[in-house]
């Protein structure tokens, strides 16, 4: 790392201490106190201040704002993390956070239960306002996964009730119903929506079609993983609750991506995974249960305690877990919370319609995910006539340093690149991507 990319993080070592002697030395717990961690923090988020006094209205994909937010993650040099769908980066203050928390149980593990977990009912609280819910509807939880099976093994369900799924599942959420089918004689159907995906209407219509006087819940992707398809749950619940149907959203990679309110949305239950777009570690989760329907959903993991709560805390009463991650997470709503919910989704989004609308210039390449900016969100999947997927990501990694990955299934017709484009790339990266397409789609041979 050169002196010209050196910023106020370093500063405090010596000349030459690059990113990785950092690392090195924090996770040892010598490079530096926790009170300079926390110094650390507090002047990320002064910055971010600052940022949005000075560019109070910069929303635009590119520019000062962003390219300064940038400066605030640890990546390798040179490196283009364009699939945070399946991982993403931490902050610097989250990170800074869940090594000073880790730390805790090396030197003095009595305050790991001893203060520790008072933190999670601040972050129980602070996490409901992210997604406009109430601090009693939210569950803190592992992964997508795990909400996702808290519900198909909590419901009542018996023999021959059905539940509607679309064709564009998950293994972690379509798996869970499929064992319950086992176990109960429960009927899964798939609902075919369609792609290229239409219109709202249209999806509703599917699912209504499907709905019998056996429906009991329609379990459906939010996010859709394959497609970029952001599933219209707010009006597929209206529908739904009309009829007494539940709805469980997979929204893996919602939290973080999107503007989310839940009593907006009116869905039952909804999982996602905060370590995706939001920049929190790997290892925590959210699971949101809407009050109205917690009776009707039993714990699938208990531990002391758990017949004693009147809300969703009985889904978290499952032993000890790391509470550094929970800390960590309450820096990544705290970062996000910082720039603004609003402004990241409209980020997020222009920077997909950018590189949908230079694709779509590009002859054979075919584009998946929706247009329509209520349908999409910070997925984009494509592919190039001719050209195998695996070979376009092994392109631009070899050239660029660009990381995307494939998706999808050949005989669905789905398999395809997927992108995602969250805040800390421009257009300039985009431009990376979008130059190797166009080269491969000249060189198909």
């Amino acid at each position: 790392m050169g002196d010209h990319d050196k910023n106020r993080f370093f500063e405090q070592f010596p000349e030459g201490f690059s990113r990785r002697d950092f690392v090195k030395a924090l996770v040892a717990g010598s490079a530096v106190s926790l009170a300079a961690l926390d110094r650390l923090n507090a002047e990320v988020y002064q910055s971010i201040t600052s940022l949005n006094q000075k560019y109070i209205q910069d929303e635009s994909p590119d520019g000062a704002y962003w390219e300064a937010l940038k400066k605030e993650f640890l990546f390798e040099d040179g490196l283009i993390m364009m699939n945070n769908g399946t991982v993403g980066p931490m902050p610097k203050p989250v990170f800074n956070t869940l090594m000073k928390i880790f730390r805790v149980q090396v030197t003095n593990p009595y305050d790991v239960y001893n203060y520790l977990p008072a933190k999670k009912e601040e972050v129980r609280k602070k996490m409901a306002v992210f997604i406009g819910a109430s601090p009693e509807e939210v569950v803190l939880t592992s992964n997508t996964t795990e909400g996702l099976n808290f519900v198909a093994a909590g419901l009542d369900l018996k023999e021959g009730d059905e539940v509607l799924v679309s064709n564009f599942e998950h293994p972690g959420a379509s798996n869970p119903w499929s064992l319950r089918a086992k176990r109960s004689g429960i009927k899964v159907k798939e609902v075919n929506v369609g792609l290229p995906h239409k219109s709202t209407q249209e999806i509703v219509d599917a699912f209504a079609a499907a709905i019998t006087p056996r429906t009991k819940i329609i379990s459906t992707g939010h996010t859709v993983f394959i497609t970029g398809l952001i599933m219209p749950v707010r009006e597929i619940s209206k529908m739904a609750h009309e009829k007494g149907i539940l709805v469980l959203a997979d929204s893996a990679h919602g939290l973080g991506m999107l503007d989310l309110n839940m009593h907006d949305l009116g869905v039952d239950f909804f999982a996602s995974s905060p370590y995706k777009w939001l920049g929190a570690p790997c290892g925590i989760g959210l699971f949101y249960v809407r009050k109205e329907a917690q009776s009707r959903l039993w714990p699938t993991i208990v531990s002391s305690g758990w017949d004693t709560y009147p809300d969703a805390r009985k889904y978290e009463t499952h032993g000890q877990g790391a509470d550094a991650l929970v800390y960590a997470l309450d820096d990544a709503l705290e970062f996000q919370t910082r720039i603004g919910k609003g402004r990241i989704e409209k980020r997020i989004k222009t920077l997909a319609a950018y590189l949908k609308q230079e694709l779509r210039k590009i002859p054979g390449v075919k584009v998946n995910t929706p247009d329509d900016p209520y349908l999409c969100g910070g997925l984009t999947a494509f592919s190039l006539e001719g050209v195998d997927c695996a070979r376009i990501v092994d392109y631009v990694r070899n050239k660029y340093n660009l990381v995307v990955r494939t998706i999808g299934n050949k005989d669905a017709g789905t398999y395809a690149i997927r992108v995602s484009t969250p805040i800390y790339i421009s257009t300039k990266e985009i431009d990376m991507l979008l130059e190797g397409v166009r080269t491969l789609s000249l060189h198909k041979s």
